[in-house]
């Protein structure tokens, strides 16, 4: 028997653009009394969601409660950029045979996530504007020429597909002169988080619970069940499912491995039919920025521009009201550079999200205790991933075997940070620094 008291809930201070465009929600279901179930999984976002979905198709006749902290669709999950990604290259100046086998290991796991998205539109008719069009790695600056043409190098090795842009093919997909040059990978889908998840949420199979606004606070980890607590109510399940991501910590386990970063975006209103002229009228597309410190963007179906850049640390798990002012001006720095003709019309919804992010790339998937399973730290690349990761949590603790389920169990663990003050530190250190060699592709 153990006891653990959550220390840090989820609490927004902003709500995010994407899940406020949808206008009303249905009024959420919040957990009162006492309720008993076979499974409990703690957490809405990509892992939580296809996790308990997956289980409910593994055990079709076992009671599934899901809880989540927030509001799905506006807790961290829905607050990204709304890019499903297989293919991530980094750029790298050695790349040996086991950084391919890595990168295809990676890949297979991304794929398999996007398939079961896909798959969940199509069950459920989930109107989420997806768009599997691909996604384009773009630069401003000739060091980042440099890092395109590596990135180029790697998809070459890993067999696969890409184009390479020039600035000319660059401003006539997303009308503005800003990027010198790009990279192509058709792979890649791109959707409104938000619209996806809360959809998904209201049409998961009948045996599943949600509850929703109801943050867990103490957990009772038993020997044959485990109770969790809210401020009014409990559920008691015989197996848990922990997909809390950078949460994980309060939950007892790897306390000291996440570290806890916030990144912000901006969504503009609709532009108007004179405004797209403008910017260039271009049609929907996706940039990530070669440098991950730089700026990504996104033009989305119902015409709005989106822009998300600038890192900070949250040691409380929350976004500091000093940090959100400082990324809302890198926000409008990066429109006005990209688009100077329309960058006065500023902003209708500006956010923060928080990752999960580990010191070496590692990861949490697997068995915690008995009737405890856990998969955390997507290091910022949640959606594709993040499906997957749940998804072969319920096969993994349904007693499934696969080869995404190998390469999860066998991925690297994450390391051990340094306690908060030095890691504030350092973060801070990296992020000036990183943001600085950014600076052209803000």
């Amino acid at each position: 028997m153990r006891n653990v008291q959550i220390g840090h809930i989820p609490r927004e201070q902003t709500e995010s653009g994407w899940f406020a465009t949808l206008g009303d929600a249905p009024p959420a279901r919040e957990l009162e009394g006492t309720g008993h179930y076979d499974w409990l999984v703690v957490g809405g976002g990509w892992m939580g969601l296809h996790a308990a979905h997956r289980l409910a198709d593994l055990r079709p006749n076992d009671r599934i409660a899901l809880v989540d902290a927030g509001r799905i669709g506006n807790n961290a999950a829905g607050r990204c950029a709304g890019f499903a990604l297989d293919v991530i290259p980094r750029p790298a100046k050695r790349y040996t045979a086991l950084d391919v086998e890595r990168d295809l290991e990676e890949i297979h796991v991304n794929r398999e996530g996007i398939d079961y998205i896909r798959e969940c539109i199509r069950r459920h008719d989930i109107h989420c504007d997806w768009n599997q069009q691909g996604k384009i790695h773009a630069t401003a600056s000739p060091a980042g020429r440099r890092r395109l043409q590596s990135v180029a190098a790697i998809l070459g090795r890993l067999g696969e597909d890409c184009g390479w842009l020039d600035a000319r093919a660059m401003r006539e997909i997303t009308g503005t002169a800003f990027y010198d040059c790009g990279v192509y990978t058709p792979g890649a889908a791109l959707l409104q988080p938000a619209a996806y998840l809360r959809e998904l949420a209201l049409k998961l199979p009948d045996n599943i619970t949600v509850f929703e606004n109801s943050p867990i606070r103490e957990v009772e980890y038993g020997i044959d069940e485990h109770c969790c607590r809210t401020q009014r109510g409990a559920i008691v399940a015989g197996q848990l499912l922990l997909a809390t991501n950078a949460f994980l910590p309060q939950f007892g386990f790897y306390r000291r491995h996440s570290i806890p970063v916030y990144t912000y975006a901006s969504l503009t209103r609709p532009l108007s039919e004179s405004e797209l002229r403008d910017a260039g009228h271009p049609a929907e597309f996706g940039v990530v920025p070669v440098n991950r410190f730089g700026t990504t963007l996104r033009r989305t179906a119902d015409n709005r521009l989106f822009v998300r850049n600038f890192f900070a640390y949250a040691p409380r798990y929350r976004s500091m009201p000093s940090a959100f002012t400082k990324a809302i001006r890198h926000h409008h720095h990066a429109l006005a550079r990209r688009y100077p003709a329309i960058a006065s019309i500023g902003f209708e919804h500006s956010w923060g999200g928080i990752l999960g992010l580990s010191a070496n790339g590692g990861m949490v998937f697997g068995r915690m205790a008995k009737g405890v399973y856990a998969t955390s730290l997507c290091n910022g690349v949640g959606v594709a991933r993040g499906a997957t990761f749940g998804k072969a949590l319920a096969e993994y603790a349904c007693g499934a075997s696969s080869r995404t389920i190998e390469i999860l169990r066998n991925r690297q663990a994450p390391t051990r940070r340094w306690p908060n003050a030095i890691t504030r530190f350092g973060v801070g250190c990296v992020t000036t620094w990183r943001l600085y060699q950014a600076r052209e592709e803000i």
